[in-house]
């Protein structure tokens, strides 16, 4: 069962789709999450849609949407920054809360890269969230950006571009145009995973938002909430030690699992032993019938 719904954020709309299992019926108030997309992706990504089945399966609502500035959103296209679609997921939170299938008290947040990033970090900010799930996500910008242009070279250019855009934005009134693939390097075999409706050209804020953002500095918060962290030991996008940044700085109950069979998109991948992993983490920490 799918809804076609619409979210207001800050005076925008957000376009979204809240899922429900077969068969639940009016009224009937179930645990929900929020699926979170990744870098300038949208709600139709497979690791949006995927763990959004997944879910369901399990007795879960969930929501996917489209953080302003992506896919069908309200937003200049391709303006992202990190507090943004901080902002977009509480407001989200918001709007399930008030869903009439919907427990208010019983909502989690499910997010793969920088959506596991803005997670994080909404999760540590905002109490009304139940628990956080984060595949191949990142704590601190700096650090991400420096394993993401490994040698001195890739650094020095990926600083020049920083450098130039506040440059560009000095003089123009306008932040410059980016390539999506000088801010975040994604290897030639799997860009399949870019949706062709994703953004392919960001703006310099939206890559010093990143550099700047560091969920590391607030996960402390989110204890004694639950938190899983998934990573794949050979991340090809994001550095594996982000998740282990994170999971130093966080506080109980934690768990941290990193998966060699798989890559940076786990959830898209339908990984049998990553199912088996969230599903038994989530009978024990935020089962689908509460006790």
């Amino acid at each position: 069962m799918e809804q076609q719904v619409v979210i207001e954020s800050e005076g925008l709309k957000l376009s979204g789709v809240v899922c429900l299992p077969d068969g639940v019926k009016p009224g009937e108030k179930l645990p929900a999450f929020l699926v979170l997309h990744g870098f300038g992706s949208n709600k139709n990504a497979g690791n949006v849609k995927i763990p959004c089945k997944m879910l369901n399966d399990w007795g879960y609502a969930a929501l996917r949407f489209d953080m302003r500035s992506c896919g069908d959103s309200e937003g200049e296209f391709g303006h992202i920054t990190c507090m943004d679609q901080v902002a977009d997921t509480r407001s989200a939170v918001t709007f399930l809360q008030g869903h009439p299938n919907v427990d208010p008290a019983r909502i989690g947040l499910l997010g793969s890269s920088f959506g596991a990033a803005v997670a994080l970090y909404a999760g540590s900010v905002d109490e009304r969230v139940g628990c956080i799930i984060s595949s191949g996500g990142w704590g601190d910008g700096e650090r991400k950006f420096r394993g993401q242009h490994p040698t001195p070279q890739a650094w020095a250019k990926f600083t020049a571009m920083l450098a130039e855009g506040a440059r560009y934005k000095a003089q123009h009134g306008k932040p410059m145009p980016v390539n999506r693939y000088d801010i975040v390097p994604i290897p030639e075999h799997m860009r399949h995973h870019v949706l062709e409706k994703s953004v392919l050209e960001f703006t310099s804020d939206t890559a010093q938002s990143m550099f700047d953002f560091k969920p590391e500095a607030v996960i402390h918060q989110f204890a004694p909430r639950p938190l899983l962290l998934l990573h794949s030991s050979v991340d090809s996008v994001t550095p594996t030690e982000q998740s282990l940044g994170v999971f130093a700085h966080a506080g109980k109950p934690k768990d941290l699992h990193l998966f060699n069979e798989t890559d940076h998109f786990m959830f898209a991948e339908s990984m049998p032993r990553v199912r088996t992993v969230v599903k038994d983490w989530l009978e024990i920490y935020f089962p689908a019938k509460a006790a």
